[in-house]
């Protein structure tokens, strides 16, 4: 996020795009209607009718897929009715004229016949967003998991660039986390980065990891997910280690999934619970809680923030730090840090973005990074004055179709989310008793209409397919979804949801399109 938490009560409008935010997001989602009792804006762009879709000045229900079109054609409005920011554009960014030259066939009426949304929305959305005093973008995973992922954030950033509603209070650019440390996970560990986002081509930065921890790295990017599953696939990968994830239910296409961990000659998950992955392991390293170890959280707004044990860990789990060190020293390189507060110590020494935190500073309040010494307060919003690259960059993004669309055989549109009470994998929450009594059951939201030609009854149990396999799931009837689409959560294990979608993955990060692929629904 480019923002804070605190700022979106003060926004004038909310750009609500690919996001469930009273479900998924209930903290941003409460803070999301204290700006609407404020008076603030909503416009929401989402294939469900979300909670905040009943409360918006506009609703446009997008064909999952068409986010490109959507957004595009407002950047053609924007510019096509001088609305950009002038100024900002000349001194604060570069490319303009090249966007400007691609966005010119890139009409509401043509984006209306990809998204299903009048061309006279799409115009009313681009003017409320670029003449408001304080415009921020929110979106989550239905902008960002697609094969072209990468592009709709980057158009997102477009039109912040074209308004000039980015770099200060109450505005930005906001993709919104979806658990307590995926961005505190993301700082410190992703395939081709040191910690803090160091790139791992400047020798400088390698030269000074290699210096504290007396070891020669390698220069060679890790893998992302996708690229280990096809490694696993032509034997080229031998052995795997799990950390506090569940890929057999969190990957796409399940089968698939399964069919290369079964490939593996060695398999350790390292969890607090025994998951679907688990009953594949060669090892089980049971791990402690959130609520048994000490550290640090970093949560959406980038807010390092302290972790404290609340009860000893329970029967042989130990905290994940423990366990690696452990693993490490065994291995011949020792680690023997006394608590975690050594460690991040170390990522603090090392990483200039949070160079000034520590735990003193945070005991009783989080630090947004950056945070380069310790006499700075931290950073509530990114890009003041100035991006870290010089001038902000246009990127001209044509449109790329979903790897998978719906066709005679498979006639409906499937996508994927989250419900209010569970998490993903439900490996926490479908442990819970209080939980299971308000959902422990999947189902398949369906059109009236759609459900009417399939001769479907409202809470009827239907089997649903796709290329890739099927499952069995209660029918819901209503007028959430749009005509042609179908929504399925993804925390069953029982209807596992992506043993139907399809294994495509975005060119730049790799992450799965989980949000689009071809299916039918039968009658049992």
């Amino acid at each position: 996020m480019t923002n804070s938490i605190s700022e979106i009560k003060d926004c004038k409008l909310i750009f609500l795009i690919g996001g469930n935010p009273t479900e998924a997001h209930p903290i941003v989602g409460l803070e999301m209607k204290k700006a609407l009792r404020r008076g603030c804006t909503f416009i929401v762009a989402d294939p469900r009718r979300i909670w905040f879709a009943e409360h918006a000045k506009l609703y446009m229900p997008v064909k999952p897929g068409s986010d490109n079109w959507l957004l595009n054609s407002m950047a053609h409005v924007i510019i096509a009715e001088g609305l950009e920011n002038k100024e900002f554009i000349k001194t604060r960014t570069e490319d303009f004229e090249e966007l400007r030259e691609f966005l010119k066939d890139i009409t509401p009426e043509r984006a209306s016949e990809y998204t299903g949304i009048p061309a006279e929305d799409i115009r009313q959305a681009a003017r409320l967003y670029a003449t408001s005093e304080k415009s921020a973008i929110y979106y989550t995973l239905g902008i960002t998991e697609h094969t072209c992922g990468t592009d709709n954030v980057r158009t997102i950033a477009n039109l912040a660039l074209l308004t000039g509603h980015i770099g200060k209070p109450s505005t930005g650019v906001n993709p919104i986390r979806g658990q307590n440390n995926v961005q505190g996970a993301t700082d410190v560990c992703i395939p081709n980065k040191m910690p803090g986002y160091q790139d791992i081509n400047d020798n400088a930065v390698m030269e000074k990891f290699e210096k504290a921890w007396g070891v020669k790295l390698s220069r060679t990017p890790g893998m992302t997910a996708p690229s280990m599953f096809e490694k696993m696939s032509k034997n080229q990968f031998k052995a795997l280690y799990v950390i506090g994830e569940d890929p057999v239910l969190s990957e796409p296409n399940q089968d698939y999934t399964i069919k290369n961990i079964k490939n593996l000659e060695f398999l350790v998950v390292q969890d607090i619970f025994m998951s679907e992955t688990a009953q594949y392991a060669d090892v089980i390293l049971p791990a402690a809680s959130f609520a048994e170890k000490d550290g640090t959280f970093t949560n959406t707004e980038r807010r390092v923030q302290r972790v404290r044990k609340a009860i000893d860990p329970v029967g042989n789990s130990r905290a994940d730090w423990q366990i690696t060190a452990e693993i490490s020293t065994r291995m011949g390189y020792k680690m023997d840090y006394p608590s975690p507060k050594e460690i991040y110590d170390e990522i603090a020494s090392l990483s200039p973005l949070f160079a000034g935190i520590n735990y003193a500073r945070i005991e009783q309040n989080g630090i947004q990074w950056p945070c380069p010494d310790t006499n700075h307060p931290g950073t509530k919003f990114l890009h003041e004055g100035k991006f870290p690259r010089g001038p902000g960059k246009f990127f001209v993004l044509p449109y790329r179709a979903p790897a998978e669309s719906p066709d005679k055989d498979y006639p409906l549109l499937l996508t994927t989310g989250r419900t209010l009470y569970h998490y993903n994998a439900g490996t926490m929450t479908r442990r819970s008793s209080g939980i299971i009594h308000k959902t422990n059951d999947c189902f398949v939201e369906v059109h009236e209409t759609d459900a009417k030609a399939l001769r479907i009854s409202d809470g009827e149990m239907v089997k649903i397919c796709s290329r890739r396999g099927s499952i069995t799931a209660r029918a819901e009837v209503s007028e959430k979804v749009t005509k042609g689409v179908i929504w399925i959560p993804m925390h069953f294990a029982e209807a596992a949801v992506n043993k139907l979608t399809k294994d495509a993955y975005d060119n730049i990060t790799q992450t799965a399109e989980y949000k689009v692929c071809g299916a039918k629904i039968e009658k049992l």
